[in-house]
């Protein structure tokens, strides 16, 4: 079951992250490289490619670890080339390129998965499992940090869109996931600084997600709460839990070999998009 995949970026996240867990196996072996700053992809002991052609030729599946914008350009075009893509959150910069890129994955008939890594934590799955004996009627959820005051993942896409467009997709897919399909939102505050999201979900729950990545000093987890008639349920980051990345590199390599699609596929990186368009449309507004 052991797939080959390429890898796209250079960045402290492809370094940390990607490249790391990509040569780990035993469910994937990382072939090569390709990066804008190919100087930059040395350091990660496997060849680095000039061109991107050439990384689409040695591999079968895409690794992203790019800024959203250019996961959206390039992954086109690997989609394009037949290539599974392994995607980061958030699908693309905005709607419009989200958009292109899952029609491209569609009509190429790819296989494509989402880096969100909560939900590939068992630790997520027991509690998702739990709430549905609940029968939950609302949630919370909070992300806070101070990630955007310095630190080796800052960057300007980051710096400019705020946490909405950053940590905005992990809470919203963990409540998704927990309470229903989010069929409305509502928004209020700064994406440089505290978002407020009111999300409405199908069945009529209700849920409310604060997002910030500018508050000093120490915070506590990220947290996702469900409340229901039977009870309430609580999950934060700090139980994801060493196993996240190997269970979706297994699953990645499954739905490439095997075919039938993932829940987290780009459709639903395109829908989760759809929800932060919205929510930052109206910030803007404000």
């Amino acid at each position: 079951m052991t797939i080959s995949v390429g890898l796209v970026g250079a960045g402290p996240w492809a370094e940390k992250v990607h490249a790391p867990m990509l040569s780990a196996g035993p469910h994937t072996r990382l072939t090569g490289v390709w990066a804008r700053r190919p100087g930059a992809a040395a350091r990660f002991g496997v060849p680095v490619f000039e061109r991107i052609e050439e990384l689409f030729d040695s591999c079968e599946a895409v690794a992203f670890a790019v800024p959203p914008a250019v996961q959206a350009e390039l992954g086109v075009r690997a989609a394009k080339e037949g290539k599974a893509l392994l995607l980061e959150k958030p699908l693309a910069a905005d709607l419009e390129g989200a958009r292109r890129l899952a029609d491209a994955i569609a009509e190429a008939g790819v296989p494509s998965q989402m880096v969100l890594t909560w939900r590939y934590s068992p630790a997520t799955r027991a509690f998702l499992a739990r709430v549905s004996a609940i029968e939950p009627f609302g949630g919370r959820a909070a992300h806070i940090s101070g990630a955007l005051l310095g630190s080796g993942f800052t960057s300007p896409w980051r710096l400019e869109r705020g946490a909405i467009l950053d940590v905005g997709p992990h809470m919203i897919d963990m409540l998704d996931a927990a309470l229903g399909r989010v069929t409305a939102v509502r928004a209020h505050g700064n994406t440089r600084g505290w978002v407020g999201l009111l999300l409405e979900h199908e069945g009529g729950a209700v849920s409310e997600a604060s997002l910030c990545m500018s508050v000093p000093g120490d915070k506590p987890p990220a947290t996702v709460e469900v409340y229901g008639k039977l009870g309430t349920e609580a999950m934060d980051g700090d139980r994801l839990g060493p196993d996240v990345f190997s269970v979706m590199l297994a699953e990645f390599a499954e739905t490439v070999h095997g075919g039938g699609g993932h829940p987290l596929d780009a459709a639903h990186g395109l829908r989760l998009q759809e929800i932060i368009s919205a929510a930052e449309e109206q910030l803007t507004r404000a």
